[in-house]
């Protein structure tokens, strides 16, 4: 299936979980820490990726906490 992962398109395997998705793109560790995931512009609590399945043409949005000063 099709799906927008940070504005750029990609192919993945259906079925798909928002975790599954993290952990394929590497994103924060085995944990994910430090990430926050939206789909369609509707934040995913943590605690619901593994449950919250991603489909055909959504718009994902992974974003991973920076330090800095």
């Amino acid at each position: 299936m099709r799906i927008s992962v940070n504005g750029n398109a990609r192919e993945v395997s259906a079925p798909l979980t928002v975790a599954e998705l993290v952990r394929g793109l590497g994103a924060g560790g085995a944990d994910g820490r430090g990430v926050a995931v939206a789909v369609d512009a509707q934040v995913v609590p943590r605690s619901q990726w593994a449950q919250v399945q991603v489909t055909e043409g959504q718009r994902v949005e992974v974003l991973g906490a920076i330090q800095g000063g």
